[in-house]
């Protein structure tokens, strides 16, 4: 079975929350009020003030405009996150050239938003934000105003001591970011991880119930069928073959013996193929899947597309069932005509399912293949059944056991429709199960 891997899920690349940001910023307003007003008033220091409660009233501008404006739980993407922790170090170090620059203790702080990124954002935003700080570090340690101090006494830190200030704070910066990022980069691939996990489960259960559901149904339809069967051959042995009524006849007599097929391709669903007709050409079995559906007045139309020599695969019930599913939908769906176009490689197979009908709707496309998501009713269905959803997923299920892909879409070209693609690696096409099950034990 193709196991669903982390890559499979939708995940986000920034997990920070507005609420957050504004957060921390006002604990950084806090803390900037506090330093300039104990070193003013308590310690006696001389400082612009003015200037220096300027800025952090900018900030606290901000935090306000914000939470006016978007909600506190707004979750932002990569690039507006970027942009106000690049604000905070902007802020950050034109208060720290207001008081010493690189010689104010504080600078160590211009660190504190590049952490931050490295815990929730892409690697190319956090070096980026990791830039601006060196590059504000170096401005305020050449452009800055004299570090407050008693009696106007300050030191004067040679210029080695500043640019050793600098070197720490890069050293610094790269080994915090780093470490931020690796730590956070690895709850995150457990998280998904998991996530993956409970999906795979939760497919499984729903499945395995669905294999009991199955087995009672096949013993449950086995009587009545076999009535309507010998009902049907009464009716053509003793209506005329010219008779109005002789093609409905023997219509009815082939989806018998069709209900017949898929309830012995559903018990044989857990059964390993063996002999030598459970191998079959590509073209063979894409004939024997579409060959049901011709019936209905619906076009369809079969194309091979690759170099020779044409792939073998195996006559997996489980292949058959989730194409034959998919095609029976494809059919009923279709205005006019179902295309099923198969093409292959030296490293893949691939067969594409397209039909004339409606197409997806967009608001379900991305739910496609979960259990019980019913997407469209069919032309032939009835207008009070929408059936249960289930046809889509157990097919999705069982193609992925036997290593397919699957795509689910809608046409761009002018005829529209819906078009659904499974793709195999070539080796897993063509590897009966028992041979594949050991290469996949080997590998792991």
């Amino acid at each position: 079975m193709t196991a669903t891997t982390p890559h499979d899920l939708p995940l986000r690349r920034s997990r920070l929350r507005l609420r957050t940001l504004v957060r921390l910023r006002w604990i950084a307003i806090a803390g900037q009020s506090a330093a300039v007003i104990a070193v003013y008033l308590v310690l006696g220091y001389d400082l612009p003030v003015g200037l220096c409660f300027a800025l952090i009233a900018l900030s606290a501008w901000l935090n306000m405009f914000l939470r006016i404006r978007y909600p506190a739980s707004r979750e932002l993407s990569a690039g507006p996150a970027t942009a106000l922790l690049g604000y905070d170090i902007v802020q950050l170090a034109a208060l720290l050239a207001l008081t010493g620059g690189l010689a104010n203790p504080f600078a160590i702080l211009l660190l504190v938003p590049v952490v931050v990124s490295a815990s929730a954002l892409p690697p190319a935003n956090t070096v980026s934000l990791g830039g601006i700080a060196l590059a504000c570090a170096t401005v305020i340690g050449v452009v800055h105003l004299p570090l407050p101090w008693a009696g106007g006494n300050e030191p004067d830190l040679p210029g080695l001591y500043v640019a050793g200030i600098w070197v720490a704070l890069a050293l610094t910066l790269g080994f915090m970011g780093t470490y931020a990022f690796r730590v956070a980069e690895e709850a995150r691939q457990m998280s998904d991880a998991l996530a993956a996990a409970e999906l795979v489960l939760a497919r499984e259960q729903h499945l395995s119930a669905l294999d009991g559901l199955a087995a009672a149904a096949a013993h449950e339809l086995g009587t009545p069928l076999a009535t309507i069967a010998l009902v049907a051959r009464e009716l053509e042995r003793e209506l005329p073959p010219d008779g109005p009524h002789a093609d409905d006849v023997r219509l009815l007599r082939s989806q018998v013996e069709r209900c017949r097929g898929i309830l012995e391709r559903i018990s044989s669903l857990g059964e390993e193929p063996g002999g030598h007709l459970d191998r079959l050409p590509l073209a063979s079995l894409i004939e024997e899947i579409a060959a049901p559906h011709r019936a209905f007045g619906i076009d369809i139309a079969v194309s091979l597309d690759g170099m020779p020599p044409e792939p073998v695969g195996r006559r997996d019930p489980g292949i058959l069932y989730g194409l034959g599913n998919l095609v029976e939908n494809a059919v009923d769906f279709a205005t006019s005509s179902v295309r099923i176009r198969a093409t292959w490689s030296a490293t893949k197979v691939a067969v594409e399912i397209a039909d004339d009908g409606p197409g997806f709707p967009p608001d379900v496309l991305a739910k496609i293949g979960e259990p019980y998501i019913s997407t469209r009713r069919g032309r032939r269905g009835s207008s009070d059944q929408s059936g249960l959803g289930l046809g889509l997923f157990i097919a999705k299920t069982l193609l992925e056991r036997s290593g397919a892909t699957l795509q689910f879409g809608n046409r761009s070209d002018e005829a529209g429709g819906a078009v659904v693609g499974a793709t195999w690696p070539r080796h897993r096409f063509e590897t009966p199960p028992t041979a594949a099950a050991d290469a996949d034990n080997a590998a792991a």
